[in-house]
Parts: C-alpha cells; structure tokens; sequence
C-alpha cells in the first residue's frame, strides 16, 4: 500500500479544470436592474415611511438612466455576431441588445406614471389593504404613509426578469425569467387604492392563468429535453435538423413550449386574461404590462422560432397562420362589443399580437427586424394611451366607460386631440408609427410568400380601425352630460409620460429610419 502511495506521489497532478468567467461587460444592464431591485427591498425594511417614496423614485429613475448608459457604452464595441455570457445562459446579440433598449426606455416611461401622485391624491396604488378608500382613515393614511413603494422594486424585478427571458439561450434560463417577471406583476395587479376587489380578482386571474400557462411551458421543455438530451436552443435546433429519434416529443414539446409563450404575449385564444387584468389593475401597471411584457414575450417568440425550431418551420408554419388570424380576429370583432376603454385597448392589443405574429412567422431578417420595430412602436402607442385614460376621472376614480367619454374635445380638446392621435396610430394611418410598423411588417410577410395571411391582416386592420374611429366621433360629434367626468391636470410624471408616448409615436412615423437600421443590426446568435 504505501508502495502504491509513493508512487502515486510521483505522479504529476492532473490540471485544474478550468472555469469559464462570463463576460460581465456584456449583462451589466441587467446587473444594475437587479441589484437596484435588491437595494429598493432594503429601502422598504430599514428607511422611514416618510422616507420610502422619494427614495424609490430617485432609485428607480437613476438605475433606468444607468442602464441606459451602459447599453449605450457597450454597443459601440459590441461584436457584430454577439457573444454568450454567464456561461452560455445567455444571448447578448443585437435583437436581444435593440430589446433591451427598448424595455428600458419604456420601463422608464411606465415608472413615471407609476410614481404620479398628482392625478390620484396618495397614488394610484393602496396605502394599506384594511382601509377603505375615500374614507378619513385612508386620507388620514395617504397623509402619513404615502402610497404603497413596495411597487418601485417589484417592478425592476419584473423588469429584470423582461430582460433575461429575451436573451436566455435556454429554455431552463427561459423559464426562471418567466417566473421572475411574472410573479412581481401578479402582486402589483392587486395594489389598486380604488375599485380594490376589481384589482385583487384581476391579480387572481392572472395568477391562476399564469400558473397553469408556466405548467405548459414546463412540461414542453421536459419533453424537448426528453428528445434532444438538453435545453439549450442550439442543441434542439441540431436535434431536429437531423435525427432518427421520433418526433413525437419534439413536436408535442413544441406545442406545449409556444402556448406558455402565446399566453405571455396575450395571442388569442390564449389571451382571456388580458381584458380582465387590463381594466382592473392599477391603470400605471396595466401600461407597464401592455407595452413590456409584450415586447419580452416576443422577444422570446422570436428567439425561439428562429432559433431552435427553424428547420421544422414546414411543420409547424401552417398552425400558427391559423392562431395569427384567430388572434386577429378575436381581438377586432371583439374589440367592436366594448363599451370600457381600457377592455377595448385589450382586445386591441389581442388584435396586435396576432399582426406581431405575422412578423415572427416570417423567418426572414426582414421579418425578424420588422417586428422588433412593431414591438417598439406599439410600447410606446400604449403606454401614452393609458397615460391618456388616466386622466379622465369621476367621483369614484377613472371614468373608462364610454359613454362618459361623450364630447371630451368640449372639456379638454388638448386631452382629446392627443388620444385622437394615439387611437389613429393603433389604427395605423400614415404619419403615425403604427402605419409603418404595419406597413414593414407585412412587407416582411408578403416577400416571404404569406400574400393570404397579409390580405387577412388587412381586413382585420380595417375592422379593428372602427372601434377606434368609434371613440373619436364620441370625443368630437358627441354632447357632454352636466354631471359628466372631468379632466384632471397631470402632473410633471405623468405629462413626461405622456410627451414621451406621444413624441415617438410621431417621430417614428415620420422619420423612421434610425429605429429600422437599429433593428435591422443583426441576427440571432445561433451557438
């Protein structure tokens, strides 16, 4: 025995194994989002009541602001081909880099709205769930406390988790970022300080459905595990290009795998969530959900499609046709029979998701750039839009009945010429960003030979256009009743908000060429 000792003794050690370190430079947006997330948590524990909302704002903004700038710093020296990092979890290319942006700019947006204390007294958001609004214990509490600031890092939390499952390389990453982004907007649906049990139902609905939509997300990537022995996207996509291994689980993975995600990105019929959650939770979250979690869900769409199952597109091409023109459908018919605001801008958004999924179909470059800027330009439509409905208001909170929108151009023609301009852009008339984001995305579709689908699209354009055409003549041609709703005076958050929407609406309809050259930067890296 000791002979075998010495012996081993001389032998040379075997080398270390070496560890890959990951390139930090390149996830340092998402690093900065979390770790301010994790800061906002302390804010709540150790600061003062009194204390917690300018502190979480001035966190919140400056922490945007600083991921901004290190997208900006990193993509003057970004390799065009785009590098993995955290050892292979992630993507960092130029759709995940154009996403990014974009969930920070419009994150932004949503923040200030979120943070508006001006159009509802306190805050949108509840000071203390015992306590019913309007009464003088809740305006003793809005006094004292403020409004609730645990939605200052629940949102960055959502954020992050945005940004993660738009560049995750795998489905395992994939669905830790679902949960991550998902979990934080169940709880911020049910903060509402007015029409509390419509908030706290609509965060029950949105948890149950996505609770049993993540379970179809599981499950998918379990058998696409089972067929290709990994997770990650490449190795499915070399999976399914050539094996002899029966496709029964690829294609029933699959399946299960696009409804978790169709269901994010509120596609009909996977979307009965959406007009439920959209008019009851908080009016600032409802815009934070319709513009980012809409552009992280087909950031992930497309990743998927274009990574992992390109090769079998003769498959499975043909059924999502079908579900683009059900979600068209769903949401312009539907769309004609809401008398709420809000629900019609969910059917609308239902109607979008099936246009954005007539891009994603596409599995061109063109298709691929065409819709990240359809992604860009429906975010920043909605989040104006919602700013818009926040401000109309009665006795009891938001006023989003149509009826009592009757004649708004004779009480604030500022407020109704600009949501005038907002419903024109969702209905894409020219000079507006919705007309080009329409206009590149069915380009992408008719050079791809999806001339019927188009055709489709169209006719669904022109139905969804007259719910919003609807809403003008009631604005204009329509009397105001005596004891109808009032116009409340934004304050600075909400009006940047407001500008912010507004402004790139416009800029992007006219000079949209920067954004298409942005988005038009690369593929996706494919390793």
């Amino acid at each position: 025995m000791s002979t075998v000792l010495l012996l081993a003794q001389d032998q040379p050690l075997p080398p270390a194994p070496k560890v890959e370190a990951p390139p930090l430079t390149a996830i340092w947006p998402i690093l900065i989002v979390l770790g301010a997330a994790c800061v906002g948590v302390l804010f709540e524990a150790f600061l003062p009541r009194h204390q917690r909302w300018p502190a979480q704002v001035v966190l919140t903004l400056l922490t945007l602001a600083g991921a901004g700038v290190s997208l900006a710093l990193y993509l003057t020296d970004a390799p065009a081909a785009g590098e993995l990092a955290m050892f292979g979890t992630l993507a960092v290319d130029r759709p995940a880099l154009f996403l990014w942006g974009t969930l920070l700019a419009l994150s932004f947006g949503a923040v200030l709205m979120i943070a508006d204390r001006s159009v509802e007294p306190g805050g949108a958001f509840v000071a203390s769930a015992a306590i019913r609004p309007g009464t003088l214990q809740d305006r003793a509490q809005v006094a004292s406390t403020g409004m609730q600031t645990e939605v200052f890092p629940l949102t960055l939390f959502a954020l992050g988790g945005m940004m993660i499952f738009c560049s995750a390389n795998d489905l395992l990453t994939m669905f830790i970022a679902l949960e991550v982004l998902s979990l934080p907007l169940y709880l911020m649906c049910g903060l509402a300080r007015r029409r509390r049990l419509l908030s706290q139902e609509a965060a029950v609905k949105y948890f149950l459905l996505g609770a049993f939509a993540s379970a179809f997300f599981l499950y998918g990537l379990a058998l696409l595990y089972g067929y290709a022995g990994s997770v990650r996207l490449a190795d499915i996509a070399g999976a399914a290009a050539g094996t002899d291994r029966s496709d029964t689980l690829l294609f029933a993975g699959m399946a299960l795998l696009i409804v978790g995600l169709l269901f994010k990105a509120s596609v009909g019929p996977f979307h009965t969530w959406t007009p439920d959650v959209y008019q009851g939770a908080p009016t600032p979250v409802t815009a934070f959900m319709a513009a980012c979690t809409k552009v992280a869900a087909f950031g992930g769409i497309l990743r998927v499609l274009q990574v992992a199952f390109e090769a079998t597109s003769w498959e499975w091409r043909s059924v999502l046709w079908g579900v683009a023109i059900v979600s068209m459908i769903i949401g312009a018919v539907l769309g004609l029979t809401q008398t709420d605001v809000k629900r019609m801008i969910a059917y609308s958004s239902v109607a979008h998701a099936g246009f954005l999924l007539v891009g994603a179909i596409a599995l061109t470059e063109k298709g691929l750039s065409a819709t990240l800027f359809y992604l860009l330009t429906y975010g920043f439509t909605t989040l104006a839009a919602f700013g818009v409905i926040s401000l109309v208001r009665d006795s009891s909170g938001e006023a989003t009945h149509l009826s009592q929108w009757a004649g708004l151009a004779k009480r604030s023609p500022l407020v109704a010429g600009v949501f005038t301009f907002i419903l024109l852009a969702l209905a894409g008339i020219p000079l507006t960003s919705g007309f080009v984001g329409k206009f590149v995305v069915f380009e992408a579709a008719l050079a791809d030979g999806m001339a019927p689908l188009v055709v489709i699209a169209l006719i669904a354009s022109a139905v969804a256009a007259f719910f919003y055409l609807r809403v003008i003549v009631l604005m204009y041609f329509s009397e105001p009743a005596a004891d109808g709703p009032t116009v409340t005076v934004p304050g600075a958050f909400t009006t940047a908000a407001i500008t912010l929407g507004v402004l790139v609406t416009l800029l992007l309809g006219i000079a949209p060429a920067f954004a298409l050259d942005w988005a038009a930067g690369g593929a996706f890296a494919i390793r």
